[in-house]
């Protein structure tokens, strides 16, 4: 019997699946730098996360920071702006949900809701004081812009926050999108305190 016949297409086989294998190898060998450069770099990296010195920001005072290319606003707030935005009722904002990074997804967008929890923090006088801070991502929801804050010399639209020029959207003292084209409030980044002079973004 002659096993030639059987024998050559199971060795013919087995070199295609051989050569397709390293093929495979050496695609694979060939794309790793280009997936390894994709990854952000060490100075990237170091700017995920930033801290910063709050202690002398005055009330009232709004302070533009830069966090991962984008402008960051942290403002403090006075005691009629924390009322004021409190006083709002959620079912008359144009966008009811939080957008706050340290809340649950379809929180609502009370005042309370825009700040981030004190969880494991100091509890009473202390803890009120923080409401005081607000902290944004200065980027205007409708088309990128950075919108400018509203200050006691030169007030910026009709609620005290934010107004971009662009297009005339408004935000109110709690960043939320009040009138304008802008579908959503200003982005609430990860942050927390280090202290009561001092937070981390990001």
């Amino acid at each position: 019997m002659d096993h030639t016949q059987t024998a050559d297409p199971t060795r013919r086989d087995f070199l295609f699946i051989a050569t397709g294998a390293m093929g495979a190898v050496g695609a694979a060998a060939s794309l790793w730098p280009l997936i390894e450069q994709m990854n952000p770099s060490a100075d990237v990296l170091a700017l995920a996360s930033i801290e910063i010195d709050i202690a002398s920001i005055q009330p009232g005072q709004s302070v533009t920071f830069t966090w991962r290319s984008h402008p960051l606003f942290v403002r403090r707030r006075t005691e009629a702006e924390i009322e004021a935005a409190r006083a709002v009722p959620v079912g008359e904002l144009l966008d009811p949900v939080a957008r706050n990074a340290n809340r649950p997804e379809n929180a609502p967008a009370t005042d309370e809701n825009r700040l981030t929890p004190n969880v494991g923090g100091p509890q009473g006088a202390q803890a009120m004081r923080r409401g005081e801070w607000l902290v944004l991502v200065g980027v205007c929801t409708h088309l990128g812009c950075t919108p400018a804050a509203s200050t006691p010399q030169v007030p910026e639209g009709q609620y005290g926050g934010w107004l971009c020029h662009c297009h005339g959207s408004q935000y109110d003292v709690a960043g939320r999108v009040r009138v304008g084209p802008a579908p959503r409030n200003l982005d609430v980044p990860p942050y927390q305190f280090l202290s009561d002079t001092r937070i981390r973004v990001g």
